[in-house]
């Protein structure tokens, strides 16, 4: 039999090589939030000369009149995406003229949307508070479910530990992708970000249901074991169930178009995180948790260094 549980710490390594990157450039860079978080207005713009004008002629335009901080993306050949800040009526209309005389095309408006700072920051506070309720409610149902076994809240309490882990992957990501291709999260990006919850509990629940039936069929044998057993029977079924979503994800993003290609790209990563944290992640955390093994993470260096004087 493989002996996937006895190498737990590498994949405890793996994971946290992935995470770090992305945890710095939260820090460094921050989430780069759209306007249904940070409030402004979005413009998506097609020019009818069928060729629309580089990004960086846009936010000069935009500069000149008195709007710095203008994220400009590629829509196609002939269209924008412009977020600015809060823009009036008025003020939108100055600036296609202007954008109309400047690169000598006429613009059809296919979408402006306008977001209050007030009703960004609300939305913000309820994001923020669903992914804390879904995450309290996931606790609280598998430790309900897994009743009857021992220390049924250490389940829980695992499934949420790679939740977490899928969280910090999926926003990592986010930052990284959008300080390099000015990509930004929007509604849409958390819908992505709750899918991948969703995805992350589904497959976790599936091996530990089957630890939870292996614990009674096979009580003699020690936890590390039963897990180890529970892992390879599932893991056939975790990889091709969730390859076959990966595989439609991933043609979503190479050719579902602009507008859902940040959204399929995060479900791409989520659900690889998903899968690789429900099998490598939760279950081991279980091990790690039965065994009490903290408690000799520093007694062997201990043991190391005495022996060495």
């Amino acid at each position: 039999m493989i002996d996937l549980i006895g190498k737990r710490y590498y994949y405890f390594l793996i994971s946290l090589i992935v995470i770090v990157p992305g945890v710095i450039a939260l820090i460094i860079w921050g989430m780069p939030l759209a306007i249904d978080f940070t409030g402004g207005t979005a413009l998506e713009v097609k020019f009818d000369s069928g060729t629309a004008p580089q990004p960086a002629q846009v936010v000069k335009l935009y500069a000149d009149m008195g709007f710095p901080d203008v994220q400009v993306q590629s829509s196609g050949a002939d269209a924008l995406i412009i977020r600015s800040k809060e823009l009036d009526e008025q003020t939108k209309t100055n600036i296609i003229a202007k954008m109309q005389t400047q690169f000598d095309s006429s613009i059809t408006v296919m979408r402006a949307d306008t977001v209050g700072p007030l009703i960004g920051a609300a939305v913000t506070q309820a994001a923020a508070l669903a992914v804390f309720a879904a995450a309290v409610f996931i606790l609280a149902y598998i430790t309900w479910a897994f009743r009857g076994v021992t220390h049924a809240f250490r389940f829980g309490t695992a499934a949420i530990i790679a939740m977490i882990h899928d969280a910090l992957v999926v926003l990592g990501v986010e930052a990284l992708l959008g300080h390099f291709m000015g990509w930004q999260a929007d509604s849409v990006f958390l819908t992505a970000l709750l899918t991948v919850i969703g995805f992350s509990v589904h497959d976790t629940i599936v091996v530990f249901d089957r630890i939870r039936e292996n614990s009674t069929i096979y009580r003699r044998l020690p936890f590390e074991k039963v897990v180890n057993h529970s892992i390879i029977q599932t893991l056939g079924r975790s990889i091709n169930t969730q390859l076959t979503v990966m595989v439609c994800t991933a043609a979503l993003a190479l050719f579902g178009g602009i507008t859902i290609r940040q959204f399929a790209t995060i479900l791409l990563v989520g659900i690889f995180s998903g899968t690789y944290s429900s099998i490598f992640n939760a279950a081991p955390i279980l091990v790690v948790w039965e065994n009490r093994e903290w408690k000799n993470w520093f007694r062997r260096r201990e043991k190391t260094d005495t022996a060495e004087a």
